[in-house]
């Protein structure tokens, strides 16, 4: 592609094959979710601590802190929660992230929680080579399995920053799934110049994170700053949507936010709302992967 030229002067074959990299594919939301459920929650955490800053190569001890927070603070009121609720989740975590608190992974997987890949340290894909971006993520792979005792399944870019050479590198890598990608709201199989890939994407959204809602994103359309309860009440309106649609509620959080009191609080009521919903299923998205593609609908034709 001429990277010159303008995106109205690029021929068709250019841009439809832009649009056909990474594409969803055929929807996996299952015919019935385990034990007759009505529908799925899979709660997320990414544990990024001190990594975003350091990516930015942002030497502040001050912005170093507020990672530091989401270690000390955060990841013990999430552990605690998760425990009195009896819910399993998944933890992404940058590779560096990882190696700041070893223990903490250590922890997290022996309390029978799912480690998934985040990057090295929070860079963004789009700005690597494909050879760089592969290394890196290798690398973070080996890593956590040294760390949490089992090889990951899943990966979710940093910042959800999928490249052209992400998908290509899942699967070389022998992945189940992506949670990176926003195309539906329920699980699909990723497809790449229309050919099915065996990749599952868990698909999250900025709607359903808690970084946009208190400023930490700064290129969301969503108003910073909500209140928690402002926040508690658009995350209950996604579940009850997903409840009616018989679908998938995936949450996306991280320990430098919603490990603060108001937030673990907000959390703890928005738990204790689904759980009071009948027939709601709980899960790692390692546990939902497999589920939906052992339980798709088998495609029309």
């Amino acid at each position: 592609m001429d990277h010159a030229s303008q995106p109205w002067q690029w021929p068709e074959p250019t841009w439809r094959a832009m649009v056909e990299r990474a594409r969803a594919g055929r929807s996996l939301r299952p015919t019935a979710w385990p034990g007759g459920a009505v529908c799925a929650v899979s709660l997320s955490f990414d544990a990024d601590h001190e990594t975003i800053p350091l990516r930015d190569g942002d030497e502040s001890p001050m912005r170093i802190s507020q990672g530091q927070f989401g270690a000390r603070s955060g990841m013990p009121r999430i552990r605690a929660l998760l425990e009195r609720h009896q819910i399993h989740a998944s933890f992404f975590y940058p590779a560096v992230s990882a190696l700041l608190h070893p223990d903490e992974v250590r922890g997290v997987a022996a309390e029978g929680h799912e480690i998934g890949i985040h990057s090295w340290i929070h860079e963004l894909n789009t700005k690597l080579d494909h050879a760089t971006e592969r290394d890196l993520s290798f690398r973070a792979a080996d890593v956590l399995a040294k760390l949490s005792g089992r090889v990951p399944v899943g990966m979710r870019t940093a910042s959800w920053d999928f490249s052209p050479h992400t998908l290509s590198i899942i699967r070389e890598m022998g992945l189940l799934y992506d949670s990176s990608l926003m195309a539906d709201d329920d699980p699909y199989e990723i497809t790449d110049g229309g050919e099915p890939t065996g990749v599952v994407e868990l698909p999250p959204e900025w709607i359903r994170d808690d970084a946009p809602y208190f400023g930490f994103q700064r290129h969301s359309a969503i108003r910073p700053h909500t209140t928690p309860n402002g926040v508690e009440e658009i995350f209950r309106g996604e579940f009850d949507g997903a409840y009616q649609e018989g679908g998938l509620f995936l949450l996306t959080m991280h320990p430098h936010i919603t490990g603060h009191r108001s937030r673990i609080a907000m959390l703890d009521r928005l738990i204790s709302y689904m759980k009071a919903q009948p027939k709601v299923w709980f899960a790692t998205h390692e546990q939902v992967v497999k589920w939906c593609w052992e339980n798709a609908a088998v495609p029309a034709g």
